[in-house]
């Protein structure tokens, strides 16, 4: 049935245009554009001279008797100053409860055996502070005089949380919204997969937070964490700003002295290691018309180490700032994308490689194609001079700016500390970066960019892509995944005999009800209530005898309406009123009918049976149907129930066409007939949003006052 579907022009219309202003201000998916040396530097380099001689603020370090590392950082420009600490545990494995180690993170800040959150939060703000906590730290920032102030509330937390039973509730109520939003957000499929296939499941870095994980999340879990981990000999506590040495060792002592010690035990995992040869990765998204390409794997490179900054200009030119040459390939010179970026990342566990670009479905394969051509190119031939200054200077010119802020000399005093790095590495950071050859570059790009190592993960439309991937697998195979990284096989159930798309339509009419009952419904009344982060809206349509009317209300308030009478359709809201015509006159009188596909073989409706895909574990039937004009949805039928259980269509967004999915769950039968009570929207919002029907009456009476214009 379409009753709620009909809600889904207004909804994308008056909520487009509520999140248009924030969207087209963020800046589009491309590569972030870095500070460049003035003019056009791709006409020429500066001469390279002698790398600039760094003067870094000296940071004071010393220990506690309870093996608390203090490092200290004077700058008496403003009277502010800002605490750290930081827990320098190894990662561990969460398993079934993904997820447990960032929840504790958040609680640690929500309840002391003192004080309230409200009270910890008033008591912050109050003085003018900040303060925040996560898996391995916590960190406050405050004007000078306030200091000991917020020492107090900082260290009560640290020292005697509680982590409230409610307030873990709460955080799982959050956490179920971001993960819905994450499984529609081609994006962050990506970024889960791709770290389950870098470091697998057996890592610590390749566990991913699902839906089930967080309901195996409980309080025993977070405070054996806490209890275990947060001993003040492995932690530092890093003050930065206006203070002296003096009054940072008094505070260090009287706020954290008490801090009692314990052996923390250490882990070691197995070093995840690249594919023995390329492999292809998919993760099916129906509908989309772009692909996210991730071509990624883990590499052996450890910080602070000279290999290091010589990845880090490697990593520049190839897809690392705007004028990359990945960027410049694929946006500038074949315009696929609107930004194609890297990253070489070093840890001490396992670092990481990563190339990725959004594109065209139709240019997904020819992306891949270049990306691969990039990598060879950097393999085998040497960087031209004039290239690599350009690199340097931009790096030199980050790395210059960074000194400005204390934290950063805070930051490689923490980091110098933790890897045992020489006193006088950062001071010598643009030394060894200006001095990076021609020759080296190639070096490191030959043993850390190995593109018959790598796995090609694809996020995108299956029917559209997938099959043209092969040729990039050297097995010749696309492997299969969910949203989680959790291995699936390509749907093998073959069609019953004799199956149609006209058999598919016709089961689903007789699931809801059949013919009769359809026939027997003269007026229906619909109310929905659709509830977002901000406000909650209610919908009510009305429909007889091919007439429909729709109305969207916040706080009592119409917003939006759309009207069609048989002949005419109107719209009024936030921009006006318009008649309307085209597409949105189609779509409204589509949605006039009680049951639009008991149109489909009478309507002149065009018929596709696509074939099969698993939708949350159980198989459906795809059909593809093109309404007379040439509008095109896919629709999911479930092969058991035959109701109708997904559609996908392309809407007007805020930013051009967009992919919308229409889930349809909860069906209830009202006179007779099944209706699909819930509707979750995703794909054109910010986030999924789901509108739940509240009221069906059928045959109660409708005025057909409320169908004018």
């Amino acid at each position: 049935m379409k009753h709620i579907s009909k809600i889904t022009a207004a909804i994308a219309f008056f909520l487009a245009a509520a999140i248009s202003t924030n969207l087209s201000a963020q800046t589009p998916s491309g590569a972030p554009a870095i500070p460049l040396p003035s003019g056009d530097v791709r006409k020429g380099a500066p001469t390279p001279g002698t790398a600039p001689k760094i003067r870094i603020g000296k940071a004071e370090t010393f220990k506690l008797d309870n093996g608390l590392t203090v490092i200290v950082v004077e700058n008496h420009k403003l009277p502010t100053v800002s605490f750290q600490i930081f827990v320098d545990n190894d990662p561990v494995m969460e398993k079934d409860a993904a997820g447990y180690v960032q929840m504790m993170g958040e609680l640690l800040s929500k309840g002391t055996k003192t004080r309230t959150k409200d009270q910890i939060d008033e008591q912050v703000d109050f003085i003018g502070a900040s303060l925040s906590s996560g898996s391995n730290e916590v960190n406050g920032s405050c004007l000078t005089k306030h200091s000991e102030k917020l020492l107090d509330i900082m260290s009560d937390v640290l020292l005697n949380p509680t982590f409230p039973a409610e307030e873990l509730e709460k955080a799982k109520r959050r956490q179920e919204s971001n993960l819905a939003q994450a499984k529609d957000d081609a994006n962050s499929i990506a970024g889960n997969v791709g770290s389950v296939l870098r470091y697998g499941k057996d890592h610590p870095y390749g566990e991913v937070m699902t839906e089930a994980t967080l309901a195996n999340i409980n309080l025993d879990q977070i405070k054996n964490h806490y209890n275990t981990y947060f001993k003040p000999n492995i932690s530092y506590f890093v003050v930065v700003g206006d203070i002296t040495k003096a009054a940072a060792e008094k505070y260090a002592k009287q706020y954290f002295g008490a801090w009692k010690s314990g052996d923390v035990a250490k882990h070691k995992y197995a070093v995840p290691q690249r594919p023995s040869k390329t492999e292809v990765d998919f993760v099916s998204k129906p509908g989309a018309v772009q692909s996210v390409i991730n071509i990624t794997y883990p590499v052996d490179l450890l910080p602070g180490t000279k290999e290091a900054i010589q990845a880090r200009v490697t990593n520049a030119l190839f897809g690392g700032y705007f004028n990359s040459r990945i960027n410049a390939n694929l946006r500038e010179g074949h315009g696929w994308t609107y930004g194609a970026r890297s990253s070489l990342n070093p840890d001490r566990l396992i670092g990481s490689f990563n190339a990725s670009a959004s594109v065209r479905n139709a240019v997904t394969d020819s992306s891949i194609i270049e990306l691969f051509r990039e990598m060879d190119r950097l393999r085998n031939e040497k960087v031209p001079d004039q290239e690599l200054q350009i690199v340097k200077n931009v790096l030199t010119g980050q790395f210059s700016q960074s000194l400005e802020q204390p934290g950063t000399v805070a930051n490689f005093a923490l980091s110098t500390a933790r890897y045992n790095l020489s006193s006088d590495y950062y001071e010598k950071y643009l030394e060894v970066l200006q001095s990076v050859t021609p020759d080296e570059l190639m070096a490191i790009a030959r043993k850390f960019i190995t593109p018959g190592n790598a796995y090609v993960l694809v996020v995108g439309n299956k029917d559209d892509v997938a099959e043209r991937l092969k040729p990039f697998s050297m097995t010749a195979k696309v492997n299969f995944y969910d949203v989680y990284g959790n291995p699936i096989e390509d749907n093998k159930t073959a069609l019953p005999a004799g199956m149609t798309a006209e058999k598919v339509i016709e089961d689903y009419i007789n699931a809801i009800g059949g013919m009769a009952k359809i026939n027997a419904i003269k007026e229906l009344q619909t109310t929905s209530v659709m509830k977002t982060p901000g406000p909650e809206f209610v919908i009510k349509t009305w429909q007889k005898g091919g007439k429909i009317a729709t109305d969207m209300a916040m706080n009592g308030q119409t917003i939006n309406s759309r009207k069609y009478d048989g002949t005419k359709g109107t719209e009024s809201g936030m921009g006006g009123a318009r008649d309307l015509d085209g597409e949105d006159l189609a779509d409204l009188k589509e949605q006039a009918a009680f049951c639009k596909e008991a149109n489909y073989v009478s309507g002149g409706y065009k018929l596709a049976l696509k074939g099969l895909e698993a939708i949350d574990g159980n198989n459906a039937y795809v059909i593809e149907v093109e309404r007379p004009d040439g509008k095109k949805t896919t629709e999911y039928y479930d092969m058991k129930s035959s109701l109708k259980i997904r559609e996908i269509s392309l809407v007007d967004g805020p930013e051009g066409k967009a992919t919308m999915t229409n889930d349809f769950s909860d069906y209830k039968e009202t006179g007779g007939v099944l209706f699909p009570n819930t509707l979750t929207l995703s794909g054109i919002f910010p986030m999924p949003v789901k509108a739940v029907v509240s009221e069906i009456k059928v045959n109660a009476g409708i005025d057909d006052a409320v169908f004018k214009q």
